[in-house]
């Protein structure tokens, strides 16, 4: 099991083609964690912006009576994956790891693999 810092930085540099990285609180819509970023693009506000779009994708599934639980949700641009992968563990309740990849450089499905890993390794 790997704390958070330690979590985050096998993230971003385990997975090809990783330039962000945070664990967030969709409770709060605080980041709990960040790694990697730029000057251009703050993890912070993206983690807030993206615990929006885990409460309405919740609302949805409910009102909707869906059962199933979400395991990530993918938003895709022009030049970026932006992956969002709740924690489904034990403690993890109210969490997700938010990942941003360069879309050139990066292989999607391995992501989505390696970030599921880093998941159940996670010690939150």
């Amino acid at each position: 099991m790997a704390n958070t810092e330690t979590t985050l930085k096998e993230a971003l540099a385990s997975i090809e083609g990783a330039t962000g990285v945070a664990l967030v609180d969709y409770t709060s819509g605080m980041a709990l964690g960040t790694m990697g970023g730029s000057k251009g693009f703050d993890l912070n506000v993206a983690a807030a912006g993206n615990t929006d779009v885990v409460r309405a994708k919740m609302r949805t599934m409910e009102h909707l009576g869906l059962k199933g639980q979400i395991e990530d949700i993918l938003i895709t641009l022009s030049d970026q994956y932006h992956l969002i992968r709740l924690i489904s563990g034990r403690g993890g309740n109210g969490l997700f790891l938010y990942l941003v990849l360069d879309a050139k450089r990066s292989n999607l499905a391995m992501a989505r693999h390696q970030l599921k890993q880093i998941e159940t390794d996670l010690e939150v």
